[in-house]
């Protein structure tokens, strides 16, 4: 269990060393390739120590790695800028915590998305009002300038699923989430249909686990896995905490929780029978 960019570091050095041992070298073989002490090939590989993105690109090279996905993939998570796409939150570090931050980084280089919401809409189907209206009660006393700056935040992380090729989004979500009015009825209609509007798109899936359903294996809490192109091995799971986010990397911790969501998934409504079932909440049901 490690918090966001010490899990980074970890998933990048794992994935540099099985490179490097694909590539039949040994890490001190790859340390004089480069021109480094065998030390430093071990602090990266390891996690200890972090590295640069033209690092990275030097023993990318040295590996002979020429696919380009995966390439950038493993340059953006050492902090690379990567397509121009990457990175754009900087511009708002005076008012995102580190644990988000690195919550949007993973994102942003993520390929597919699965999680569960059990209080409220997935932050990447906000309307702009319903996610002011959701900042504004989770953070108390927050000044309107960044409030408005926390919202632009929220909006700007949806280009993930405009982007080419989107990302994967499937989502499952408590009967809960629909029938909190957060914001108001009016905003809550608007809000009911944008999730109807994406649910058409091929990218995106949401099922509904109505209260029906009972107890289930998620009513412990949200979460997320992120899943990522090339590799199972950068996969990773966020539980977030009113203060902090915790990752987790380990494999069995992965197997646990696609297992909960495929579990979640048998039980909630079909994707056809969510969207019927969000219509009806919208229109009063």
């Amino acid at each position: 269990m490690q918090h966001g960019p010490a899990v980074r570091r970890r998933k990048l050095g794992a994935e540099l060393r099985g490179l490097r041992a694909a590539a039949g070298l040994t890490s001190g073989e790859a340390a004089r390739l480069v021109g480094w002490h065998q030390s430093k090939v071990s602090r990266i590989e390891t996690g200890i120590s972090g590295v640069k993105p033209a690092d990275v690109c030097l023993l990318l090279d040295a590996y002979r790695v020429a696919d380009p996905e995966l390439r950038e993939l493993l340059v953006g998570l050492a902090g690379s800028e990567g397509n121009g796409r990457h990175h754009w939150w900087h511009a708002y570090r005076g008012v995102l915590p580190p644990t988000y931050r690195d919550f949007i980084s993973l994102e942003s280089q993520a390929s597919g998305m699965r999680t569960l919401e059990t209080s409220v809409v997935p932050g990447l189907l906000q309307t702009r009002e319903y996610a002011r209206a959701v900042t504004r009660a989770a953070v108390d006393g927050l000044e309107e300038r960044k409030l408005d700056a926390l919202v632009e935040v929220r909006l700007a992380r949806q280009d993930v699923l405009r982007s080419n090729p989107p990302l994967e989004l499937t989502a499952v979500l408590d009967e809960a989430v629909l029938r909190r009015t957060v914001g108001g009825r009016e905003v809550m209609e608007r809000q009911l249909a944008r999730l109807l509007a994406a649910a058409h798109l091929p990218h995106v899936r949401l099922q509904v686990l109505p209260f029906a359903a009972g107890a289930h294996i998620g009513i412990s809490g949200p979460f997320v896995i992120f899943s990522f192109p090339n590799t199972t091995d950068l996969d990773v799971v966020v539980l977030d905490h009113m203060t902090s986010s915790l990752y987790l990397e380990r494999k069995e911790d992965l197997q646990a929780y696609s297992e909960a969501f495929n579990a979640l998934q048998f039980h909630a409504l079909s994707p056809k029978d969510s969207l019927d079932y969000i219509a009806a909440i919208r229109d009063g049901a």
